[in-house]
């Protein structure tokens, strides 16, 4: 067994856990303190925290369809498992964990959340100045993308054993 593989196991499965428990966390605190509440400035109206159940992928696209993005959800959950256990960087494994925690979590709101199994709203709260409406999820998404471009830029290096 490659000794760089299974490193990379327990960081990749640590931070997408963490991922996960921090969004699921968050929306249950969200659905209980902002159940009916007008929004609640945070940093005035740039950053407000506002529950809203989104149907849809980013910016409520595609609120029709969310069968569809059920099935997005769990073909990247699948793909991001695959090459988060693959050797590499570990900061290249932590940027794919990211990704994985954030997917994993809107494929299980998806899957779970009303209105109906694989047609479930993803649970938004946090108002950036009214662009758009995120959550956790969306944060470590992001992040972890972001990660993942930057290293691009990097040489390419073996993996440290």
């Amino acid at each position: 067994m490659d000794t760089t593989t299974s490193r990379r196991v327990p960081l990749v499965m640590g931070i997408a856990v963490l991922v996960l428990l921090l969004d699921q966390a968050t929306k249950f605190w969200a659905e209980s303190a902002l159940t009916g509440r007008a929004p609640i400035p945070v940093i005035g109206e740039f950053l407000q925290l506002r529950l809203l159940y989104n149907p849809g992928a980013a910016f409520s696209i595609g609120a029709g369809s969310t069968w569809v993005f059920t099935i997005v959800a769990a073909v990247a959950v699948v793909m991001l498992a695959r090459y988060g256990m693959q050797p590499q960087t570990k900061l290249r494994a932590a940027a794919l964990a990211l990704m994985l925690g954030g997917a994993t979590t809107h494929l299980l709101d998806r899957l779970f959340r009303p209105p109906g199994f694989a047609r479930g709203h993803v649970v938004d709260f946090l108002d950036y100045n009214g662009w758009f409406v995120g959550n956790v999820a969306d944060i470590a998404l992001v992040c972890g993308a972001i990660l993942l471009v930057l290293l691009s830029f990097t040489p390419t290096k073996q993996p440290a054993e």
